[in-house]
C-alpha cells in the first residue's frame, strides 16, 4: 500500500507542552530519567541568533562512529530543521553525556532506509508514529520506505571527539 499523507499539524496548546515536557527535565538535570532512546537538541535560532533547545527522540545511535539518528516528523518546516539547515554546528544531551556535534542530512533515500530500520526495531512505535504524524501505510517495509524517503527527514549528528 502506498503511504499517504492526511495532514498533520504541529501541536499547539497541551499537546505542545507534552512534547517540550523532557526540556524541562533537561533543565533540572533529570534528563538522564528519559534514558538514551532521547536528546536534547542545543541550537542557534536561524533567525534569532538566540539559543534553542528541542528534545528529539533518538531513532538511532551508532557508537563506532558516535553519531545520533534522529528524524523531523514534521517534516523540513520543524523550526529545529530549519535552524540546523542554517546552522549545523550543535551540542546535544542524551542521559548525563554532552558533547558538541555537526548535523549532516540524509538523502530521501538514507531516510527511508533509516525508517525501515526504525520499523525492524521498533515495530509498534513506528506503527504508532506514522498513524500520530497522519500517514496510512500497510507495515511492510515498501510503506515505510516511502514514508521515510518522501517526507520525513532524518538527520546524524555526529559527535566530535572532546579537545
Amino acid at each position: 500500500m502506498m503511504a499517504q499523507k492526511q495532514g498533520r499539524k504541529q501541536p499547539k496548546g497541551l499537546q505542545r507542552l507534552f512534547f517540550r515536557f523532557p526540556i524541562y527535565l533537561y533543565r533540572v538535570n533529570l534528563g538522564w530519567l528519559l534514558g538514551k532512546r532521547f536528546l536534547l537538541l542545543n541550537h542557534t535560532g536561524r533567525k534569532s541568533g538566540l539559543p534553542r533547545q528541542t528534545a528529539l527522540e533518538v531513532v538511532h545511535y551508532d557508537p563506532t562512529s558516535d553519531t545520533y539518528t534522529i528524524a523531523s516528523g514534521f517534516g523540513t518546516q520543524s523550526d529545529w530543521y530549519r535552524n540546523l539547515q542554517h546552522n549545523p554546528n550543535v551540542t546535544v544531551q542524551s542521559g548525563r553525556r554532552k558533547a558538541v556535534a555537526h548535523a549532516r542530512f540524509l538523502s530521501p533515500d538514507e531516510s527511508g532506509q533509516a525508517m525501515v530500520r526504525y520499523a525492524h526495531q521498533y515495530p509498534k512505535t513506528a506503527k504508532r508514529l506514522i498513524q500520530v504524524l497522519g500517514f496510512e501505510g500497510d507495515g511492510s517495509d515498501e510503506s515505510y520506505y516511502q514514508i521515510g524517503s518522501q517526507h520525513i527527514h532524518f538527520v546524524n549528528l555526529v559527535c566530535q571527539p572532546a579537545d
